[in-house]
């Protein structure tokens, strides 16, 4: 139950036929509810998988719930963010007052969660200064989308590693295969794998085989801390909006 005052936070997944995807999303929700047991948690996909967002707000309606956060676990605004979700709430029930929070990247905390994925993985802080990283996303038709993930290979690069490509499962060039191999061309000793998606599905099962002449292939992000208090920070952003400039 949330604390008086505070929204219910609903997290939106996409959904999958393959029951690895709801499973990782529910672990995450959980770690988000132990981090803050004073917020109330909900989940709805949008689609494969149940309770439907649909489902959930009218729920949370005939509840007399009042006030709703819809985070879209995406870690990119692409068409889901710009289209689907945004759809999905027009049609939430009229007392319900829905505000839509932002994906989860990019984050600082999401690039610490790489990190980690990679060290469990079997790297060692000591061999980032050799060790060329792939930076594998889903990947989406959205240029918007595509650039986010150019800027964040940059901006992880400046951290000591030896080299940073981003690849894509679907939709843009290149794949995880032909990143690794640019990688070995030039002239990294070691060649790591970092999916930046949040749960196992067909896509990342796709990034997992293009990583099969790496050395290192990190987990997917899943519910790492770092994925729920990036959660957490968006979602209090929401329920407490910046206030416009005054402007004299």
């Amino acid at each position: 139950m949330s604390a008086p005052g505070r929204p219910v936070l609903l997290v939106i997944a996409h959904g999958s036929r393959d029951p690895r995807h709801a499973a990782t999303v529910h672990a995450l929700v959980r770690r988000v509810r132990a981090l803050r047991p004073d917020v109330r948690v909900e989940t709805g996909f949008l689609d494969f998988n149940v309770p439907s967002v649909r489902g959930v707000l009218e729920s949370l309606e005939t509840e007399g719930v009042r006030d709703v956060v819809a985070l879209p676990l995406l870690l990119t605004r692409a068409f889901h963010a710009k289209a689907d979700i945004p759809a999905v709430l027009a049609e939430a029930p009229p007392r319900l007052r829905v505000r839509q929070a932002e994906v989860l990247g990019p984050s600082p905390l999401l690039l610490a969660a790489l990190e980690r994925r990679l060290f469990e993985a079997g790297l060692a802080p000591a061999d980032r200064s050799s060790t060329g990283v792939v930076l594998a996303s889903a990947g989406s038709s959205d240029p918007e989308a595509g650039a986010v993930i150019a800027d964040i290979a940059r901006e992880w690069r400046h951290t000591g590693w030896c080299a940073v490509r981003p690849a894509f499962a679907s939709a843009s060039l290149p794949r995880t295969e032909d990143a690794v191999r640019q990688l070995r061309e030039l002239g990294c000793a070691r060649v790591a794998v970092a999916p930046y998606v949040l749960a196992p599905g067909f896509l990342p099962d796709r990034i997992a085989r293009g990583a099969a002449g790496a050395d290192v292939l990190a987990d997917v992000l899943g519910p790492s801390p770092e994925v729920a208090r990036v959660l957490l920070e968006r979602y209090d952003a929401a329920r407490v909006p910046v206030p416009a400039a005054v402007v004299a």
